[in-house]
């Protein structure tokens, strides 16, 4: 069985840096052919799926997000990481990780961890 856990600070101050980590078992990260994503949800909106790397290392991201996004991974662990530079209040959200056959679209998606909250607040 496939699972997968976010983690990270809770909290993070305005203009900060946040990053997660999701740690993967029951699965390798470079096994071709998955998508490993992370996905928000601010509250009181729809899921956004915010970027995704590869089996092979190569990073998509969400253009509305890609100039503060950054995903990268750790085979040795097996984690992949999230980091979104010069957050503000808007993103305040429950943060997600997934494993997908595409990277992009959500139905593709079949493995989702629990989700963390994370709030930027000072």
């Amino acid at each position: 069985q496939v699972q997968l856990q976010e983690s990270g600070p809770e909290l993070v101050k305005p203009s900060q840096t946040l990053s997660l980590t999701c740690t993967v078992s029951g699965a390798s990260i470079t096994t071709n052919y998955h998508y490993w994503s992370w996905i928000r949800q601010p509250p009181g909106k729809g899921l956004e799926w915010m970027g995704a790397i590869a089996y092979s290392g190569s990073t998509y991201y969400s253009p509305s997000l890609k100039s503060r996004t950054s995903i990268s991974r750790d085979t040795s662990k097996n984690q992949f990481t999230l980091q979104l530079s010069s957050v503000t209040p808007e993103d305040t959200a429950v943060y997600y990780c997934a494993r997908g056959n595409y990277y992009s679209i959500l139905d593709c998606m079949d493995f989702w961890g629990q989700g963390t909250q994370v709030t930027v607040s000072s």
